[in-house]
């Protein structure tokens, strides 16, 4: 997961894939140059591979994490 540091949306979808029991990784957009660039403020971005989602999980996407 894409997230930066002070975002409520990225704290909200965090909490939500723990809680789901989704095993994640978050990445810090703003601690690497190319991913602030690419992401700015689109935050977060739930990548598995291939985009997710973006700002927040809804039903049909936590029925494909399940």
């Amino acid at each position: 997961m894409y997230s930066r540091s002070g975002c409520h949306l990225c704290e909200e979808m965090a909490s939500q894939l723990r809680s789901l029991g989704v095993a994640f990784e978050e990445i810090d957009v703003d601690a690497d140059a190319h991913l602030r660039l690419k992401y700015g403020r689109d935050v977060p971005v739930l990548v598995a591979g291939e985009l997710v989602c973006r700002h927040r999980l809804d039903p049909e996407t936590i029925a494909k994490l399940r």
